[in-house]
């Protein structure tokens, strides 16, 4: 993709959130790759999931080894042709990495939001995405597309702006978490809201991180990841030093690898946006205003579909994808559905396997500009 330039856009007019909150104005991190054609025609917007940012493709000027994170995807003669497309990426309000959110300042007080800062949603974001269009001049998106919770928004985006989007592609994604899902999120965020350096959200002024919440929930979520195949895989049993340690060190290269995962992620990650981000992947349930009705929510969708799961994701097992394959055909709605037998967990969809990236590229290729 070569280098890339972060971009801002800020808003002045305030935004109503779903929880009744309202923000007073915001600004989004953005980046953009290819060119915006004539008619405005080829804008593809892609959304990123928990842990990621505006910053999908390409590198830094400054920083040429951290590569955006779909950098395999997205670029001049990959599955998401930036030769031909328009395509855009957004940090999602409540981010730590340039949109306003916990760590930005609160114009009511004049300190950082912190723990204030209100709890935002997959519709929250897609609200913003749309004044972000709007301000670009995307009028109607050629796709809208995801993985995991960036699948949420593609959906929601069919939803709320059906009018807006031609294309929508969910890959590796549920209509809902299931309880076991809301578990997970919920042990993650015990760990950080208990962690003493927390302070009810409001560390930034205490000069402290509640690293080691932050440290444990990454490694909770990593495991959810993984498929227990690719874990075998790549760590198997390995001991570190040969034998065993009897002691508490570490002493299995995947517990090596988990420790490494939770250094690096409570380096950079902010543990308010963590929060926020996790219930915001909990409230997510577009069925829920229909009685729990999938088939009659979806009903508003007018966008054609690509559906993608992964048989070895078993926290968004295929059988959450084929809920909304099931819905879409009770619809009668344009869909393509792809399920593969990759053995890299949840986190597939970020991965390199041919097959998959073939049928991005060729359902892209079939796109009108």
């Amino acid at each position: 993709m070569g280098v890339v330039t972060p971009q801002k856009a800020a808003f002045d007019a305030p935004l109503r959130l779903r929880s009744g909150a309202t923000l007073p104005g915001f600004e989004l991190a953005y980046e953009t790759y290819g060119t915006l054609n004539a008619t405005r025609s080829n804008a593809v917007l892609v959304c990123h999931a928990l842990n990621a940012s505006h910053h999908v493709a390409g590198a830094y000027a400054d920083q040429p080894d951290e590569v955006g994170w779909w950098d395999n995807l997205v670029g001049p003669g990959k599955p998401l042709d930036t030769e031909r497309f328009f395509v855009i990426g957004v940090n999602n309000l409540g981010g730590c990495h340039g949109s306003t959110g916990p760590m930005s300042i609160n114009p009511a007080t004049g300190r950082p939001w912190g723990g204030d800062f209100p709890v935002v949603t997959v519709e929250d974001w897609v609200d913003s995405q749309a004044l972000l269009a709007d301000r670009l001049g995307v009028e109607c998106f050629a796709a809208v597309m995801g993985g995991s919770l960036g699948a949420m928004q593609a959906l929601h985006w069919a939803l709320a702006y059906p009018t807006r989007i031609r294309h929508a592609l969910v890959i590796a994604s549920t209509p809902r978490l299931s309880a076991q899902n809301i578990a997970f999120n919920e042990v993650a965020r015990q760990a950080i809201t208990t962690d003493p350096d927390f302070h009810g959200g409001h560390y930034y002024d205490r000069g402290v991180v509640p690293m080691r919440g932050l440290r444990i929930a990454r490694m909770i979520g990593h495991i959810t990841y993984l498929s227990d195949e690719a874990m075998m895989t790549k760590f198997g049993r390995l001991l570190r030093r040969g034998v065993p340690g009897f002691d508490f060190d570490i002493d299995f290269e995947v517990e090596s690898y988990l420790r490494y995962q939770g250094d690096k992620f409570s380096s950079y990650f902010d543990a308010n946006t963590y929060l926020r981000i996790t219930k915001a992947l909990d409230y997510f349930d577009p069925a829920a205003e229909f009685g729990g009705d999938l088939s009659a929510a979806l009903a508003r969708a007018q966008a054609a579909f690509l559906v993608v799961s992964f048989k070895s994701d078993w926290r968004f097992a295929p059988a959450r994808s084929r809920e909304i394959v099931r819905a879409l055909l009770d619809n009668r709605r344009i869909l393509s559905y792809v399920e593969l037998d990759a053995p890299g967990g949840h986190d597939a969809f970020l991965m390199d396997d041919p097959r998959y990236h073939g049928a991005l590229r060729a359902y892209f290729d079939n796109i009108e500009r």
